[in-house]
C-alpha cells in the first residue's frame, strides 16, 4: 500500500538525481575470475552502442591475445597509450588527459583495479575513472570479485593467494550498473585448457594454483552473493523512492574498535562485511589511552587502519579516554550504535594483570548496556603477511628514536637527581624528622617528577625512593635488609602509594596537556572566525589564515586563487605583511588539479603523494574559491615525519579542513559583498538612466513632431523652388528617424520599468509580419523580402503591436547591416521542445554577420554590431526585441553561421491550445 512520501526524502532524491545527471554513468562488467568473458561482454555492449550512433572510444582494452576479443574491437576508435618511464623502461599507461580532451560519450577502460605506474597523476585506475565520470563521460570497465577490498582477505584464505590491487567497496556500490558475467567453473576450466584464458605455459601453472575447481566454485558463490546484495539494495531503493513500503525509523549502526597493533585489518573488513549485510552505517574508532604511550610506528599503523576503514565506507574517529571499555561504551551510546566489533585478545598472565575486571569483552558485557559484541580473531592471511608492517614499523621507530631517547634520558637524570636531593635533605634533617615525614618528602619528589616527565620517570623515582629510604633510614642503616617486619609493610605501602601518585599525576598531566591543546585549537578557530568576519579585503583574509594555520600546525602556507578564466594564480603576501609563514616551493599544476576536481592531493593523499606539500580545496557553499598549499615546518627529517603522522590523525585533519572551510567562506562572503555592491550601483545607474531617457524622449517628441509637420508643409509648397523643397524633405526624413530613436528610448524605459501590459489576442503570424513590412516599405525599396511562413501555422496569442515592433526592428537591423539590393528572409516553423510546442521565427540577411566578439552582447542596451560604423542608431533595437519576446515567455538568440554568410536572428513564441473557431 502506497503512503505519502516524506518531503525530506523527496528533496534528497532530487538532489541525488541532479548529482547523477552531472556525472557520467559507470557500468561494471563483474566476474568471479579471469577468463569468464568480462572484456568480451564489455566490447559486445560497446559495439551495440556504436551501431546506435553513440560515440564510443576504447581507452584501455586488455585482450591478452584472444582472437575473438580482438575481433570485437574492429571499427572502434582506440585511444593511444601514454608511455611512462619507470626504472629505465617505458611502460604503456592509460592517457587520462587525452581521454578528457577527446571526451567521447562512452569510454572503455578495462581492469578497474589496475595500479598505475609510479609518477602518474593517480595511484589507481579507479581514480582515473572517477575523474572521467566527474567530467560527464560514461565509462565501461571490468572487475573481478577478488579485487573488492572488503572481500580481499576472504578470497586470500580460499585461494592462498593475496591480491594487492584492490578497489574500495564504495566504487563498486556507487556504480550505476553492474552486469554479472558468469559461466560454470567446468566451462572456464575447459577454456583454460584450450588456451583462451592464458598462454599454454601460463595456463598449466594457473591450473595447479588459482584455477582449481573448488576455488572457482567458492569465488563464484561470493560473486553471486555480492551481486545479489547489490540487486537487493537497488530493490529497496526503488521501493523507498516510490514510497511502496514504510521507511525504517532508525538506522542501525556498528562501531569497530581499532587498536594500534598488527592484524587490525581483519577487524575492519569483518565490520565492513557485517555492515553491508545489515545495511547499517558503521564507524571505526581508535581510543588513545593515557597509560599506553604510542611510538610513531603505532601511530602510523592507526592512521593506516583508519584510512582503510574510510575506503570501506566507515566514518572514523580518534578519541581519548581513561578506560577502554567505558570510553567505547560512551562513544557507542553517543552515536546510537547497537553493535560493537572488537579484535580477539591474546592470553597471558601479563594481559590479565593489566585488565582489572577481566578481558575487554567481559567488562563491556558486565556493564549491562544493551550492546551486542562481535569478537573477531586476528590472523595472518599467508606467509609474510606482516613483513611489510614490520618494515614500516622499524622505519617509523628509527624516525622517532632520537626524540624519545632524549626525553627518556632527561627523565632518568631528573629522577635520579630528585631522589638524591631528597635523600640529602632528609639525611641532614634526620634528627628532627620522624620517618613518616621522610616518606612525605620522597612522595613530594615523586609527584614533581611525574608532573614534569611522565609515567616512566615517575615509576623510576618511586622505586629509587623506596630503596633510598630503606638503605639510609631503616635499621639496619646502610643496608637493604630490614630487621623490623613492620618496616616491610611500610616499604610496600610506600611503593604502592608512590606508584599510584606517579600514575595519577602523569595521567592528570597528560589530560591537562590534551585539554590545553584542544583549548588552544578551539581558541584559534574562534579567533579565526571572529577576525575573518570583520575583514574587508582579500589580502587581510589570506594573511589571517596564514598566521592562524602556522600557530596551530606549525606550517608554511601558500594560497592559490582563480582568475576570471578559472586559472589559478599564486597569491603573494603584501611586502610589509612579512613572509615568515609563506610556503615558496609549490606546484601550480597540482593546485590547478585540486581546484578543478575539488579533492585534496599531494603529500599524505592517494593523488600525487610524492609532492612536497598537501593541497586542499577551499570549498565554500557555492563553489571552490581557491586552493591551500600546506607544508609542515620542522628542523629535522625525524620531526617532520612525526609532525606528518600527527597531521594524518582524523581529528587534526578535520581541524585543518575546518580552517579551510572558514577561510573559503570568508572569501565567498567578500565576493558576494562586492557583487551586491556592484549590483546596487548598477541598479541605481539603470534607474537614473531610465529616468533620464524617459524625460528626454518626452521632452523631445513634441518639438520633433512639430519639426516633421513643418518640413512636410514646406516640401508640399509649390511656391518654393526645387532645392528648397528637397531640403525640406531631407529635414522631414531625418526628423522622422529621430522620432523613431525617441520612440525606442521611451519604449526601452517603459519596458525596463515594467510599465508595459501585454494586450494578448489571437493573431496570425503572417499578418503581423506583413503589417511590419508595410511600415518599412520605403526602407525596403530595391530589396527582395522572402517570407517563408506556412499557411497552416497555428495562431499565436500575442500582443500584435509589440510583436510588429519586433519584426520592424529585426528587418530594419538587417537593412542597415547588409549590402544594398541584398535579400532578406523571414521564416517560421513549429518545433517541439521539452514536451511543449513553440513557433520558431528567423530573420536572415546577406551581410557580413555579427562580429564574433559581439554575439554574446548583441541584445544588451546601446550595443551596436560595428562600433565605428556610420550607420545611424543607438543600439536599442535588439534590446527592445529581447524584452518583448521574453515578456511573451519566448527566447531570442543569434544563430551560428559561417563568417561572411550573413546574420540570422531567431526567436521563439509558445503555442497555446488553439481557440474554437465559429462555424460558417
Amino acid at each position: 500500500m502506497s503512503t505519502r512520501p516524506n518531503p525530506d526524502d523527496l528533496l534528497e532524491r532530487v538532489m541525488r538525481d541532479e548529482e547523477r545527471q552531472a556525472r557520467g554513468r559507470l557500468k561494471i562488467f563483474f566476474g568471479f575470475s579471469a577468463g569468464v568473458g568480462k572484456t568480451f561482454a564489455m566490447l559486445e555492449a560497446a559495439q551495440v552502442l556504436a551501431r546506435q550512433g553513440t560515440d564510443v572510444v576504447a581507452g584501455v582494452v586488455e585482450t591478452h591475445g584472444r582472437v575473438e576479443t580482438e575481433a570485437q574491437l574492429h571499427g572502434m576508435q582506440r585511444l593511444p597509450m601514454r608511455m611512462v618511464a619507470y626504472r629505465e623502461r617505458q611502460l604503456p599507461e592509460f592517457d587520462l588527459d587525452a581521454a578528457l580532451e577527446r571526451k567521447p560519450q562512452v569510454m572503455l577502460v578495462d581492469e578497474l583495479a589496475h595500479s598505475n605506474v609510479p609518477g602518474s597523476r593517480h595511484a589507481k585506475r579507479w581514480q582515473d575513472i572517477d575523474e572521467l565520470l566527474r567530467a560527464g563521460i560514461d565509462v565501461y570497465t571490468t572487475l573481478n570479485v577478488q579485487h573488492i577490498e572488503s572481500l580481499n582477505d576472504v578470497v586470500g584464505q580460499i585461494t592462498g593467494i593475496r591480491v594487492f590491487e584492490t578497489v574500495p567497496d564504495h566504487v563498486f556500490d556507487q556504480a550505476d550498473d553492474v552486469m554479472l558475467v558468469d559461466i560454470p567453473p567446468d566451462e572456464l576450466l575447459a577454456r583454460l585448457k584450450q588456451g583462451k584464458v592464458y598462454l599454454p605455459q601460463q595456463a598449466e601453472k594457473a591450473g595447479r594454483n588459482f584455477f582449481r575447481k573448488g576455488n572457482l566454485i567458492a569465488l563464484r558463490e561470493i560473486a553471486l552473493r555480492r551481486t545479489a546484495d547489490r540487486v537487493d539494495a537497488d530493490m529497496r531503493e526503488y521501493r523507498a523512492d516510490r514510497s511502496i513500503a514504510q521507511l525504517w525509523q532508525a538506522r542501525e549502526r556498528i562501531v569497530a574498535a581499532i587498536g594500534s597493533g598488527s592484524g587490525e585489518e581483519r577487524v575492519i573488513r569483518e565490520a565492513a562485511r557485517l555492515a553491508a549485510k545489515l545495511q547499517a552505517e558503521w564507524l571505526a574508532v581508535h581510543v588513545d589511552l593515557p597509560g599506553r604511550r604510542q611510538d610513531m610506528a603505532a601511530r602510523e599503523r592507526v592512521v593506516g587502519y583508519l584510512k582503510l576503514a574510510q575506503s570501506l565506507g566507515a566514518e572514523t574517529a580518534s578519541i581519548s579516554g581513561e578506560d577502554l571499555s567505558a570510553t567505547l561504551l560512551q562513544f557507542a551510546k553517543g552515536r546510537n550504535a547497537g553493535k560493537l566489533v572488537i579484535g580477539q585478545e591474546g592470553g597471558g598472565l601479563r594481559r590479565l594483570l593489566r585488565r582489572p575486571g577481566g578481558a575487554l569483552t567481559q567488562r563491556i558485557a558486565a556493564s549491562g548496556e544493551n550492546i551486542d559484541i562481535y569478537t573477531v580473531a586476528r590472523g595472518r592471511i599467508g606467509p609474510g603477511a606482516g613483513d611489510e608492517d614490520e618494515r614500516r614499523d622499524s622505519a617509523a621507530d628509527a624516525a622517532e628514536s632520537l626524540l624519545t631517547r632524549r626525553r627518556r634520558a632527561r627523565g632518568t637524570l631528573w629522577a635520579v637527581a630528585s631522589c638524591a636531593v631528597t635523600t640529602a635533605l632528609a639525611f641532614v634533617l634526620n634528627d628532627f624528622l620522624h620517618p613518616a615525614n621522610v616518606i612525605m618528602l620522597y612522595l613530594v619528589g615523586v609527584m614533581l617528577v611525574a608532573m614534569r616527565y611522565g609515567r616512566s620517570a615517575s615509576a623510576l623515582v618511586s622505586v629509587l625512593s623506596v630503596l633510598c629510604f630503606d638503605f639510609f633510614f631503616v635499621a639496619p642503616r646502610f643496608s637493604i635488609s630490614v630487621s623490623d617486619a613492620q618496616y616491610l609493610l611500610t616499604l610496600v605501602v610506600m611503593l604502592a602509594v608512590s606508584l599510584f601518585i606517579s600514575s595519577l599525576t602523569a595521567r592528570l598531566r597528560r589530560q591537562a596537556r590534551v585539554a590545553m591543546q584542544r583549548e588552544a585549537r578551539a581558541g584559534n578557530l574562534y579567533m579565526l572566525g571572529k577576525e575573518l568576519s570583520a575583514l574587508l579585503t582579500l589580502d587581510q583574509i589570506l594573511e589571517i589564515g596564514r598566521r592562524h594555520l602556522a600557530a596551530v600546525f606549525g606550517a608554511r602556507i601558500a594560497f592559490f586563487l582563480p582568475d576570471s578564466a578559472d586559472r589559478l594564480r599564486l597569491a603573494e603576501p603584501e611586502p610589509d605583511a612579512g613572509s615568515a609563514h609563506v610556503l615558496r616551493s609549490v606546484d601550480a599544476g597540482v593546485a590547478q588539479w585540486v581546484y578543478d576536481n575539488g579533492q585534496p592531493a599531494g603529500r599524505g593523499t592517494a593523488t600525487l603523494p610524492s609532492a612536497t606539500a598537501l593541497y586542499l580545496p577551499l570549498t565554500a557553499t557555492m563553489r571552490t574559491r581557491g586552493v591551500l598549499a600546506f607544508a609542515v615546518e620542522a628542523p629535522s627529517d625525524e620531526e617532520r615525519q612525526l609532525a606528518a603522522a600527527q597531521l594524518a590523525l582524523p581529528e587534526n585533519r578535520q581541524m585543518l579542513e575546518i580552517f579551510c572551510s572558514q577561510i573559503a567562506m570568508a572569501i565567498e562572503r567578500l565576493h558576494y559583498a562586492e557583487v551586491a555592491q556592484d549590483a546596487l550601483v548598477t541598479m541605481e545607474s539603470e534607474r537614473l538612466r531610465n529616468s533620464l531617457l524617459s524625460a528626454i524622449s518626452h521632452d523631445l517628441r513634441t518639438p520633433l513632431t512639430s519639426l516633421v509637420g513643418s518640413a512636410d508643409v514646406l516640401a508640399a509648397n509649390v511656391a518654393l523652388d526645387a532645392d528648397a523643397r528637397a531640403m525640406a524633405r531631407t529635414i522631414s526624413e531625418q526628423s522622422q528617424k529621430m522620432v523613431g530613436l525617441m520612440n525606442n528610448l521611451l519604449d526601452m524605459a517603459r519596458l525596463q520599468a515594467g510599465a508595459v501590459t501585454l494586450n494578448r489576442q489571437w493573431n496570425a503570424l503572417e499578418e503581423v509580419a506583413g503589417s511590419a513590412l508595410r511600415l518599412l516599405a520605403k526602407a525596403l525599396e530595391g530589396r527582395d523580402v522572402d517570407t517563408r511562413i506556412p499557411a497552416d501555422l497555428p495562431l499565436l496569442r500575442v500582443d500584435a503591436v509589440l510583436l510588429e515592433r519586433v519584426f520592424s526592428n529585426l528587418v530594419e537591423n538587417a537593412v542597415k547591416y547588409s549590402p544594398q539590393g541584398s535579400g532578406i528572409v523571414i521564416a517560421a516553423q513549429v518545433e517541439q521542445s521539452e514536451g511543449a510546442r513553440q513557433v520558431k521565427v528567423s530573420v536572415s540577411d546577406g551581410g557580413r554577420g555579427f562580429p564574433p566578439q559581439m554575439v554574446q552582447h548583441a541584445f544588451e542596451k546601446f550595443t551596436r554590431g560595428d562600433v565605428e560604423s556610420s550607420t545611424p542608431g543607438v543600439g536599442l533595437g535588439l534590446a527592445i526585441c529581447r524584452a518583448i519576446v521574453e515578456a511573451h515567455q519566448g527566447r531570442i538568440w543569434i544563430a551560428r553561421q559561417e563568417p561572411g554568410q550573413g546574420a540570422t536572428v531567431c526567436f521563439t513564441l509558445p503555442v497555446e491550445a488553439q481557440p474554437a473557431l465559429p462555424e460558417e
